[in-house]
Order: structure tokens, then C-alpha cells, then sequence
């Protein structure tokens, strides 16, 4: 079991400050210009986004991709920066912080990507990759850690010895849940941690993260574009269309009584495929989707 006494002794200290708070946040992207003579061209990736996460909430953020959820994330993680708003982590403002303050951030929030074959150096031993954290946060990169945290993660110490190609997909997404929880966050930020795992091994890597989020007593920041997963997952949740928050609230209440359009479509999409198998008629399934919407 990975121990965390810093990060109880933390959330005991400050129980009703948010782990994250986002008030307002647009990111507007500009284009390369088409002509010397015309203004750059700009896409507005988020349109005044604003939520608070409550320490040890697991929070859902879900929409179709280019809704905005991972530029979301990004800037949550400050691997971006808004054009407007605010993020504060712990209460702590960190939109305009610069790079060399970030350490803190870092020690405290984690994120998980959603390619783990793109995130892992495949010139990296497994037992570098996961104490690379450590390292760049000035920490001891003790063998002993790295083989507690691939325990954790339900690897074999062993696996310290090999390199990312010799592992599954599924492994190599433990591994790059093992190198997040290296320096002992209490925030974990997962991008889209399953969609480019098989079918069978998602319900493996899901149970993972919700028993080491509950072990850990850890916050949770899991964007999906897949309800289904939001919902095994997530406790509450945020909907995200073309940058905008359509509607948030507990998972359960979104789910059974949607009030946004969208969120009704995204609803009535869940059991498509259940219902395709067992025979419903494509023409029915439209209908259904379009009645749920009307």
C-alpha cells in the first residue's frame, strides 16, 4: 500500500478549500495568417468555463471531441494558459505563475495521458520512466519506491528491468499511473486513460484507478468522451459543448434527468449499441435518439 500521511495532513487542514477552482476560463488559439494584409484567424477553444472540485471529489468532464475538455485539462494542469479566467489549485492562483514556481503544482497534481505508448520513452527502462518524476522534483529515486509502486499498480517488481514495447497496452497504462503517483500527489488529472485500450482490459484499468483514487484518498479529474465510463467512474460531472459547460451536477442526476439538449443525445447514445444486438432496426434507433431529443 502507498502511504500518504503529507496529503492527509493537508486536505485535514484546509477541508473546505477547493482542489481545483476554474472561474471563467476562455482560450482563444490563433491561426497562421492566410495574408499579410488580413488579422490571424482564431478558434475559441473555451467559452467562460467555470467549476470547483471538492478534495477527494471524482469529477467528471465529458463532450465530443473539439468540445474543449482537453484544452480544459491542460490548462487545470498548467501545461497551457488561458486567454481569460482563473485556475487555483489548493487556493492557490496558478494562472500566471512562471515555469520555476510550478514545482509545488507538480508534487500536488499529476496527469495521466490518454496514449500511454506516446507518454512512455521507449528508450527508458520502466524503472526510470516511473522515478522520473522523482528525479526532476529533486527527490531520491530509490528502488525500493518504484517497486512499491508498481505493486501498487498490480506489476511485478520485475517489470523495473523492461522497456515500455514489452508490455500490453493495458501494462503500459498501469505504468504511467505508477510514474503519476510517484511524488505523492493528491490530485490525479486522467486524459482520456482508456479510450486507446482494448475493450477488454478497460474495465481492469478503471478498477484500478478507482481503488487507488479511494486507497489514496485522492481527487479525481477524468475527461472522457464515453459516458458509460464517466459514470462507472465519476461521482459528479461536467458536460462540455463547443467550449461551453452546458450543465454539471451528480453523476446519477445528469445522467437519469439530463435538462441540457445535449446532454439528452449524448444520454440516449449510451445504449445504441446494447440495443443494436438485440435487434433493433437502425431506423428505430434513430427514432429514438431524435425522440429523446425532441
Amino acid at each position: 500500500m502507498v502511504d500518504q500521511p503529507m496529503v492527509e495532513q493537508e486536505m485535514a487542514e484546509q477541508p473546505t478549500t477547493p482542489a481545483v477552482s476554474v472561474r471563467d476560463v476562455v482560450r482563444v488559439y490563433r491561426r497562421p495568417r492566410r495574408s499579410p494584409f488580413a488579422p490571424a484567424p482564431t478558434v475559441t477553444a473555451l467559452r467562460g468555463v467555470s467549476l470547483d472540485v471538492a478534495r477527494g471529489q471524482r469529477f467528471g468532464i465529458v463532450g465530443e471531441s473539439g468540445s474543449g475538455k482537453s484544452t480544459l485539462l491542460r490548462i487545470i494542469a498548467a501545461l497551457d494558459r488561458p486567454t481569460a479566467g482563473t485556475v487555483h489549485i489548493d487556493g492557490e492562483d496558478i494562472t500566471s505563475l512562471p515555469e520555476r514556481r510550478l514545482r509545488g503544482l507538480r508534487h500536488r497534481l499529476q496527469l495521466v495521458f490518454q496514449d500511454p505508448m506516446g507518454s512512455l520513452d521507449p528508450r527508458m527502462r520502466v524503472r526510470d520512466i516511473v522515478a522520473e518524476p522523482l528525479v526532476a522534483l529533486g527527490h531520491p529515486a530509490h528502488r525500493e519506491r518504484v517497486a512499491e509502486l508498481l505493486t501498487a499498480v498490480g506489476l511485478s517488481p520485475d517489470a523495473a528491468d523492461r522497456y515500455p514495447h514489452q508490455f500490453s497496452g493495458g501494462q503500459r497504462q498501469r505504468i504511467s499511473i505508477a510514474r503519476a503517483l510517484a511524488p505523492r500527489p493528491h490530485i490525479l488529472v486522467a486524459d482520456e486513460p482508456v479510450s486507446a485500450l482494448d475493450v477488454s482490459v478497460r474495465a481492469q484499468v478503471l478498477n484500478l484507478v478507482t481503488d487507488l483514487v479511494d486507497e489514496l484518498s485522492l481527487t479525481l479529474v477524468f475527461v472522457s468522451h464515453d459516458l458509460s465510463v464517466i459514470r462507472r467512474v465519476c461521482d459528479s460531472v461536467a458536460v462540455l459543448h463547443d467550449g461551453e459547460m452546458v450543465e454539471s451536477g451528480p453523476v446519477e442526476q445528469v445522467y437519469d434527468d439530463p435538462q441540457h439538449d445535449y446532454t439528452r443525445r449524448l444520454v440516449s447514445a449510451i445504449p445504441t449499441l446494447r440495443r443494436a444486438l438485440a435487434g433493433v432496426s437502425v431506423r428505430e434507433l434513430a427514432a429514438g435518439a431524435a425522440g429523446a431529443t425532441g
